[in-house]
């Protein structure tokens, strides 16, 4: 259903003449007429009758006046949820218990009026299809993979270096240790089931592997943090890694350890990601919280891999 031709209606419903309402909707009297003429016959019914004083509805007209109205006020919401400034800002932040998540939850503490939607998807991949198409717009990421950049129409800005930690059981060797250097930790099988082949972060545990050493297992089903978690607990021959902004909790039975790793210290790279034409005000307002907030990258006694993005 042409929706001018629903809007004209309605102006000449109630205006009651086609020539003010022509003046309303600023087009000339045979365009009203023509629109009418076109609904009517979309209709298949009359929908005014002419007369000397101007345009009066027919029955059928008082019968469709107040859907007429609804179809309006329902195209009009349909363009409003859209509209950038009106609608929510979409984020990715990967996992709802990780780095990106906290930073997302002090940018609403911050500007508790910019209404949010927060999503997880999978790979940087899926996340750039998603920005580039509109579907979000924003996500962060550790930025690419080796040999596939990203698009020229997606910017990124580095915002957080999060350190690794060595999450261990109360019998594993290293169980006692304030902390860790990568060295000593050649030779120790460190577990994290959670790795998927082609994505950012499997690119960066394999570079972290080929630099110095390391066993990374990544066997066996991914069940989840829980799992993970009762499983690292209870074997002594295993460990894994975590990034220190990780919000997860144990029982406290399970005697866990977390231990700085240092000499140098591995940091896992966020970035965010965006269109460079999204126009939504509250990306700016983003921006420019996490360019104020974020504790930063690049210090001194870090690593990250070679195609990690300086800035």
């Amino acid at each position: 259903m042409d929706l001018d031709a629903v809007r004209t209606f309605v102006a000449a419903a109630d205006a009651g003449q086609f020539q003010e309402a022509a003046a309303e909707l600023a087009v000339t009297q045979q365009a009203v007429s023509k629109r009418i003429a076109a609904l009517e016959r979309s209709l298949g019914v009359r929908l005014f009758t002419r007369t000397p004083r101007g345009a009066v509805l027919t029955i059928d007209g008082q019968a469709f006046l107040p859907h007429a109205r609804e179809l309006l006020r329902v195209a009009d919401r349909a363009a409003a949820s859209v509209h950038t400034g009106r609608r929510p800002l979409r984020v990715d932040i990967i996992a709802s218990r990780g780095a990106a998540s906290g930073l997302m939850r002090g940018f609403h503490q911050a500007r508790p009026e910019i209404e949010l939607d927060v999503v997880m998807l999978f790979d940087i991949e899926t996340a750039v299809a998603a920005i580039r198409s509109g579907v979000i717009d924003a996500s962060f990421r550790a930025v690419g993979v080796p040999g596939r950049p990203l698009p020229e129409d997606i910017e990124s800005v580095r915002v957080l270096d999060e350190p690794l930690e060595l999450l261990t059981g109360p019998a594993h060797a290293l169980a006692g240790a304030r902390s860790v250097s990568v060295a000593q930790l050649a030779g120790h099988r460190i577990w994290m089931p959670g790795i998927v082949p082609g994505t950012e972060w499997a690119a960066y545990y394999d570079d972290l592997v080929a630099e110095f050493g390391l066993t990374i297992e990544a066997t066996g089903p991914n069940f989840g943090s829980d799992v993970l978690l009762d499983t690292v607990a209870d074997t002594p021959a295993l460990a894994t890694f975590m990034g220190v902004h990780a919000r997860l909790v144990w029982p406290a039975g399970h005697g866990l350890r977390r231990i700085p790793v240092t000499d140098p210290t591995p940091v896992y790279p966020h970035s965010l990601l965006w269109h460079r034409d999204n126009p939504h005000p509250a990306l700016a307002t983003l921006r420019a919280h996490l360019a104020a907030t974020a504790a930063g990258h690049g210090a001194a006694g870090t690593w990250v891999p070679d195609w990690v993005p300086p800035h």
